[in-house]
């Protein structure tokens, strides 16, 4: 039996430790964030080296190397397949130590890479991944969406479309996670808002040829062509449909998910006319327009911002907003998620608004038509606005949430 004396030294010893890790834990202002996604095929473009740039600003913005953070930024090239994904992200939180995995564009690698962040109780930073699944049934406490996802697209050009007599569908359907949620969701608007799908064909990702998919589309009759797709699929599709003549035929091209980088490719002759949904324009305010002439100047391209470029900054600057909040990095990847949903967000490109315990931040979505090339007053000038869509519209309600976080 311990005597009282030992009783105390060992109650002495048990407090000096914890002691001792607590002020470990503050001295630790060591951060490494791997920035994982598309670098070299169809979604390049739209993230690739762009993200890997838009990380490196937001980390200089916060000012925590000036007070004394050491903070390194890890790239990596996912290639659209979920088993290279994780492994390359295990091979980071594993070996390298990395704090968290950033912008994982490709639904079917974020999914997959948001159970092993999970299990490795590290963080996913997500902001290229569209499938509402992520704060949905597969939400987890270390993910973070803070973009986008495919309630907002269905939400936004869907309604839209169908609201304005577009009331008969037809979906070319990107075959992997991403392009079935976007369909799923897209499809459950159009029925809700009166409009019926007459069918869809899915395509595989990355496909050059979309001539047996567009003949199949355009025999359907459907008013509108929905292009459950993105990044080069979609401007494949859309290059290819004009030879087919089938907006000149009267049918109507819904692009999904469409970028400024896939307008660019496109160019206005080609994309004029498209409608889409996005949360993030570089002309939108002074504020938008200064941070996207900056971000121009550290583009490998030269290239404006892509919506989900502007909002992985957005994201990586709240993260590190969380770990100073924290007085440390505690490499506890549930708490500084728990901390970035207590506190409150607010940045220059999307302003303020909540990380609900679902993972999803809530921020407005616009509604873009591409304008016509005489309407275009210079480089970058793409996009007109429609209409914009309150916070709250933009992101599932909880109370439909089949988030298992979420208390209803």
């Amino acid at each position: 039996m311990m005597t009282m004396p030992a009783r105390r030294t060992a109650a002495l010893l048990a407090c000096a430790a914890f002691g001792f890790a607590s002020s470990a834990f503050a001295q630790d202002k060591s951060i490494k964030i791997g920035v994982l996604n598309d670098m070299s095929s169809l979604y390049a473009d739209i993230g690739g080296p762009n993200s890997v740039a838009a990380v490196k600003m937001a980390v200089e913005d916060s000012g925590l190397k000036a007070k004394g953070w050491t903070i390194e930024v890890l790239s990596g090239d996912h290639q659209n397949k979920p088993d290279i994904g994780v492994n390359i992200a295990r091979q980071w939180i594993d070996a390298d130590k990395v704090d968290a995995i950033a912008d994982t564009p490709s639904s079917g690698v974020a999914l997959a890479v948001s159970n092993l962040v999970k299990e490795k109780n590290s963080v996913l930073l997500n902001s290229g991944a569209a499938t509402a699944d992520l704060t949905g049934k597969a939400c987890t406490p270390n993910t973070v969406s803070f973009t986008y996802d495919t309630y907002m697209l269905a939400n936004g050009t869907g309604k839209a479309l169908t609201k304005a007599g577009g009331d008969s569908w037809f979906f070319l359907t990107a075959d992997y996670a991403f392009g079935h949620a976007l369909e799923r969701d897209t499809s459950a608007v159009v029925t809700a808002t009166g409009g019926k799908v007459l069918g869809g064909v899915k395509h595989p990702l990355n496909t050059a040829d979309f001539s047996s998919f567009l003949l199949q589309a355009q025999s359907s009759k459907a008013k509108i062509i929905g292009l459950a797709n993105a990044g080069g699929d979609t401007t494949n599709a859309i290059k290819q449909a004009a030879e087919f003549g089938i907006v000149s035929g009267g049918q109507k091209l819904a692009a999904l998910l469409l970028f400024i980088n896939d307008v660019h490719s496109l160019g206005l002759k080609t994309a004029q006319g498209l409608t889409f949904t996005e949360s993030f324009y570089w002309d939108l305010n002074d504020q938008t327009r200064e941070w996207s002439k900056r971000f121009q100047k550290v583009s490998p391209k030269g290239s404006m911002p892509s919506m989900t470029v502007a909002g992985l900054y957005a994201e990586i600057l709240h993260y590190l907003k969380a770990m100073e909040a924290l007085g440390g990095n505690p490499h506890d990847g549930a708490k500084v998620v728990a901390k970035m949903k207590e506190l409150p967000t607010d940045d220059p490109l999307f302003g303020k608004g909540p990380l609900r315990q679902d993972g999803r931040r809530l921020i407005p979505a616009y509604l873009f038509e591409v304008k016509k090339p005489e309407e275009s007053k210079g480089p970058w000038d793409y996009y007109k606005l429609v209409a914009t869509i309150a916070p709250e519209d933009a992101a599932k309600p909880l109370k439909d949430s089949d988030c298992p976080l979420v208390k209803k």
